[in-house]
């Protein structure tokens, strides 16, 4: 075990990414989960806990807190009267499925492999979010039928491997889909629980045993990480949505591609080279 001091600077560290992740999440609907990945994985390693499972315990517990922050953010959103309903309930039971399938996936790739997995598509959505205009369309509406099912499972299995909550690419899907950016981001603030229940139970039977894994986890969840992490984010959360319904958000977009570009670099660099 690592020194009391050590330990009392990572919970700090926990308790600021929390604070940040929740803002994000209310903010742009993205489940927290781009922050608490990185901040998470350097975390550990800074501080000496665990090993080769790191990456593995950032992504499951970073999906863990995405329960209790998706039901805050999309709650707050409805407050608004932003949810499409209806685009939420066609695509929930896709999206499950896609989630369970990515957390066996994950549970199954090495810690390189998990790297650029994260690092390929935090890039790609690190473009879009920075590059792109709220104009832009390829559909003329979201997908339904076989469409749906496959795009959903496809969210679900990606946000799973990532360790993140689905609304950043589910939005993404609904505003190239002819929706409305506010009408996007709060829609698919609740495709977070779909994905973060099943996945948080994947991650913790595909972790079961496993070595390298930081103390007082339960498979590739940590358990001090998800209390933590998932109070303050459920907590904060609200309030990023609120912003999201007062700010000008074409700059933020861009510092925040910008910055989950950067992070995505550092999470392959390190997995890749440690």
């Amino acid at each position: 075990m690592p020194p009391i001091q050590d330990l009392v600077v990572l919970v700090a560290a926990m308790a600021g990414a929390g604070v940040f992740a929740g803002l994000i999440a209310g903010l742009f609907g993205v489940g927290g989960g781009t922050v608490l990945v990185p901040a998470l994985f350097y975390a550990f390693g800074v501080f000496g806990l665990g090993g080769e499972a790191n990456l593995h315990v950032a992504v499951g517990t970073s999906l863990s807190t995405i329960i209790t922050t998706s039901l805050r953010s999309v709650a707050a959103h409805r407050k608004h009267g932003a949810v499409d309903e209806a685009v939420l309930r066609g695509f929930i039971p896709w999206i499950a499925l896609g989630a369970i399938i990515g957390a066996v996936m994950a549970g199954f790739a090495d810690k390189a492999t998990l790297g650029l997995i994260y690092g390929a598509f935090a890039i790609a959505l690190a473009a879009y979010m920075g590059l792109g205009k709220e104009s832009w369309t390829i559909m003329r509406d979201v997908p339904t039928g076989p469409a749906r099912a496959g795009v959903g499972a496809s969210l679900g299995a990606v946000s799973a491997l990532m360790g993140i909550g689905g609304g950043a690419f589910g939005s993404a899907v609904m505003t190239l889909a002819g929706r409305p950016i506010h009408q996007a981001v709060a829609t698919a603030s609740g495709f977070g629980v779909a994905i973060a229940v099943p996945a948080t139970l994947g991650f913790i039977v595909m972790g079961w045993g496993a070595e390298g894994r930081p103390p007082l986890s339960l498979g590739y969840i940590n358990v001090p990480g998800f209390i933590i992490l998932a109070l303050l984010t459920g907590a904060v959360a609200p309030y990023g949505a609120k912003l999201a319904h007062r700010l000008d958000k074409t700059m933020l977009r861009r510092a925040f591609g910008a910055y989950l570009a950067f992070t995505a670099l550092a999470v392959v660099i390190k997995a890749l080279v440690t």
